[in-house]
């Protein structure tokens, strides 16, 4: 079961970059930009607890859904882009086994252990 929720999470990250493919903005500005999300990692220099809010606020699947949204009412087709980019980045990061995180550690995720606190 984990195998194929993965296959599905890369699966949501490809239909990402497709719908991507139907702004009007140059394709490779969602390569350029696929990892910017990960600037959330910041908030772990306020603590665990603040690190885990602002992630799981960057990383989760349902804002970028309604930001896509917002951007397709307002006509503004750089929310959508960036909207699709955090949702591609979601995606492929819970299908290499990365998930929200808990406010404990950045380690705990909703998807189990990752790294050293995995193996130990």
């Amino acid at each position: 079961m984990k195998r194929l929720t993965k296959l599905e999470d890369l699966f949501l990250g490809l239909l990402a970059f497709y719908l991507f493919l139907a702004l009007p903005v140059a394709w490779w500005w969602f390569f350029v930009l696929i990892l910017v999300p990960d600037v959330s990692m910041v908030g772990y220099l306020f603590g665990p607890g603040t690190g885990a809010l602002v992630y799981n606020l960057v990383h989760h699947r349902a804002v970028t859904i309604g930001l896509y949204i917002l951007g397709g009412i307002f006509g503004l087709p750089w929310v959508q882009a960036a909207a699709l980019i955090g949702f591609a980045h979601s995606s492929f990061d819970r299908a290499l086994g990365y998930g929200l995180k808990y406010g404990d550690s950045f380690q705990h995720t909703h998807l189990g252990m990752i790294g050293r606190a995995a193996r130990d």
